[in-house]
């Protein structure tokens, strides 16, 4: 069955692919020019990949723009749905979080959200790097372009961008004033209201700014009878905040960005999909007692109950509360023609409260023992008790400081790009955890309250150059280097008593090697050698100072990027091999001492694969658009220290690749036709992506290929009226659907290992929803 479906889905992405090739995504085409233009020919896609702007079309890296026209229509509001519309990229909300993400590039990345974990895929808000994952999920209110840069980009982006980059760039104040608003409401009381206001020039000063401002709510699509539907597993209520304002005196340019963004939201519902018999046992004697019935099983429940969590004053919560705020001034100054100074100053913050429900059940009751006091070496029983799987209350703090001077120029046939990078880090994270560990034969258990908290500081260094030679105008030559230097320190607290800290330093050297040709003026080959670093450190989730190395990879990359027929077709292709080394592989040990791990250097990896991307205008008013990733990862190396024997073993044959899916792909298309009152316009997106296990290790894990992720599909749908004239302004509306499938298919989770259970979320159900813009 799986072969036929995933026959069925090649084909489906075939067919899109075949008739036009592959290539650069439909939807980007939108960037600096209208996709379908009045002769039927592709637009231009300008990117910042190499820090300068740039046709994608002449840029030798592989790389995805996703404009902010076709994420507006779309109603896309993180950046989780676009791994939806580019190859090889995996984007999965974290579970009893709100504003965490793993994100995956041609699987490589990283999937914890503690708060000094070093990603393995940039992200970047307007040139601002944003050091974690935790703080990653925030509105996105007014963006002009998301840009996904695959491979390593440790040359000009620096550390943690060993799998590729993420760019999201704002939209910038315009000349003239104006006005646009937007409003949608879908299924589960989903909708949103946004507003947007531009100045335009100020007086006759050289001065312009734009604010924006959207409020986002949210019912929950899990119905908890213990709470209210705004409380209900899923549910949000957001507030989301940007304003910018540029001027332009003459050969120096100033921008200052700010980003304010405040959640508060219940967490998606955490179900036990399998367990051990002890705990079978031990919580289907809960009823009996008194207590909730156990709540397991392998599909998806749309209700039941979700036992809220205890915050630091001792009340009940369902909810988490985050803050996410940024400060960004961008200085640019035109020395000489031939030369820019371009300087980004930065502050950001993050901080999260709330509840880790992830238990899946209810008031659960149980026989207990008590872990304090002994008689004659016996452990005393307590008698019946409230008892859970797992539950918690979290909170996260982090803040950052960035300082990055740049030197851009180009003079006869050189391009250059030069600068340096300072980053200093402070964070803290405290996990307050309720826990029972079931004893052998499922007759008792022990109620634990473990605490995991650390204190971080983390500063980074670096100076990096990169230039292009063109000895013709067919032929372009590159190379680059990036120095760094990383200093961290950590301090185990909590339960760790005494507290421990240690300290690590790291020096890095990564390079570039890269050719394109011009074999005509619209198709152009490359090939680039790269390297890349992902900084290495001490693991915030263990009892003792474990010191893990940095992971280094080398990149062979391979691409031919071509339009076709008069620009009617675009296509995009790439081949990769990465040879990468010292892959930190954390081992998820949840026992007595609540969720821990430890992290080795215990891998080496060979990743190949292949990307293609399309854009097609077969006829005036249609544009059809595909993709397709693959990446099939193999281990070289895989050492485990077995806990038993204490040998250390190649268990390479055996392991999987977490978190990464072997082949997505995506077809979509869209028809435009101008009526009287306006443009009527029909867009469909499917995309499908193929199986993903959470964990690398059966034998650690035996509930991983319970709780994996089977194929996904998902289909999406619009239909909209655009470019009505109301008064002197234009309004668009549209209606909507999502997951029109209806796939239950699980979207995370978690083996709880020695704890005897496995527990996952599973994917919202069908969705529908209207949208109305109006514009001036």
């Amino acid at each position: 069955m799986m072969l036929r479906r995933l026959s069925r889905n090649l084909l489906l992405s075939g067919a899109a692919l075949s008739a036009i090739c592959g290539a650069a995504r439909a939807a980007e085409a939108q960037a600096e020019k209208p996709v379908v233009q009045a002769d039927a020919q592709l637009g231009t896609i300008v990117v910042t990949a190499r820090r300068t702007r740039e046709n994608l079309q002449e840029t030798p890296v592989a790389v995805t723009a996703l404009t902010g026209e076709m994420l507006d229509k779309l109603n896309i509001r993180d950046v989780v749905a676009t791994a939806q519309f580019t190859p090889n990229l995996g984007i999965s909300a974290q579970p009893a979080s709100i504003t965490a993400a793993s994100i995956f590039i041609r699987g490589i990345g990283n999937a914890s959200p503690s708060a000094v974990s070093e990603q393995g895929v940039g992200i970047y808000l307007d040139g601002v790097y944003i050091a974690r994952s935790a703080g990653a999920i925030f509105d996105l209110v007014d963006l002009e372009r998301i840009e996904v840069l695959r491979g390593p980009q440790g040359t000009l982006f620096g550390r943690n961008s060993v799998g590729g980059a993420i760019q999201l760039v704002s939209r910038k104040p315009t000349d003239d004033p104006g006005f646009e608003g937007k409003a949608s409401y879908g299924t589960f009381d989903d909708w949103f209201a946004r507003a947007r206001f531009d100045t335009g020039l100020i007086g006759n000063m050289p001065i312009k700014a734009t604010v924006s401002y959207m409020h986002r709510q949210k019912n929950g699509y899990f119905d908890n009878s213990l709470a209210p539907s705004s409380k209900d597993p899923g549910a949000l209520n957001s507030d989301a905040v940007t304003a910018a304002v540029q001027g332009d005196f003459g050969k120096l340019t100033v921008n200052y960005g700010f980003d304010y963004n405040v959640r508060e939201g219940a967490p998606t519902f955490f179900q036990v999909i399998n367990a051990t018999d002890d705990l079978r046992t031990y919580y289907g004697n809960s009823q009996a007692l008194g207590g909730s019935a156990f709540q397991i099983g392998r599909k998806g429940l749309r209700r039941g109950e979700q036992q809220p969590a205890i915050d630091l004053n001792g009340n009940p919560s369902f909810s988490v509360k985050a803050r996410v705020y940024g400060h960004a001034l961008t200085l640019n100054y035109q020395l000489i023609p031939a030369l820019a100074i371009k300087s980004i100053t930065a502050h950001r913050a993050y901080r999260q409260d709330g509840a880790n429900g992830l238990s899946g059940n209810g008031q659960l009751l149980g026989f207990t023992l008590s872990p304090l006091l002994f008689i004659d070496g016996t452990i005393l029983p307590t008698g019946v008790q409230p008892v859970t799987p797992y539950d918690g209350y979290t909170t996260q703090r982090q803040r950052q400081f960035s300082q990055e001077v740049q030197l851009l120029g180009e003079s006869g046939a050189f391009k250059y790009v030069g600068g340096a990078f300072y980053f200093h880090e402070k964070s803290s994270e405290a996990n307050y955890q309720q826990l029972t560990f079931v004893l052998p034969g499922g007759d008792a258990g022990v109620n634990l309250s473990p605490l995991q908290a650390f204190h971080g500081k983390a500063r980074s260094y670096a100076v990096f150059g990169q230039l292009s030679y063109s000895p013709s105008s067919n032929l372009e030559l590159t190379g680059g280097a990036r120095y760094t230097k990383d200093r961290k320190w950590l301090m185990l607290a909590g339960d760790v008593q005494p507290n421990l800290d240690g300290q690590v330093s790291y020096n890095n050297f990564s390079w570039l090697i890269s050719a394109n040709y011009k074999l005509r003026q619209d198709l152009m080959t490359y090939a680039r050698v790269s390297s890349g670093y992902r900084a290495g450190g001490i693991n915030p989730s263990a009892s003792e100072i474990n010191i893990f190395a940095p992971e280094k990879a080398i990149s062979y990359e391979a691409g031919v990027k071509a339009e076709w027929f008069d620009r009617r077709l675009r296509t995009n292709l790439s081949a990769f091999y990465v040879d990468y080394k010292n892959l930190q592989i954390p081992q998820f040990l949840a026992g007595t001492g609540g969720a821990t791990s430890t992290i080795a250097n215990a891998g080496r990896v060979a990743y190949r694969g292949v990307e293609a991307e399309l854009t097609a205008i077969p006829v005036p008013g249609l544009t059809i658009d595909g993709s397709v990733g693959y990446t099939s990862p193999k281990y070289k190396s895989y050492l485990y220290r077995n806990p038993v024997s204490d040998a250390v073993i190649n268990v390479a044959s055996e392991a999987r690749m977490s978190q990464t899916a072997k082949l997505n792909t995506h077809a979509g298309a869209q028809y435009e036709h101008e009526l009287a009152i306006g443009t009527l316009s029909l867009r469909a997106d499917y995309s499908y992506r193929s199986t993903v296990y959470w964990f690398t290790l059966d034998r650690i894990n035996p509930f991983n290929r319970d709780i994996r992720s089977r194929p996904d599909h998902n289909l999406r749908a619009r239909i909209s009226l655009s470019d009505v004239a109301v008064g002197g302004g234009k309004l668009d509306l549209g209606f909507w659907g999502d997951n029109l499938t209806n796939d239950r298919n699980i979207d995370f989770g978690i083996d709880f290992g020695s704890l005897g259970y496995g527990s996952a979320s599973f994917k919202k159900k069908r969705t529908f929803g209207v949208d109305a813009k109006l514009s001036y």
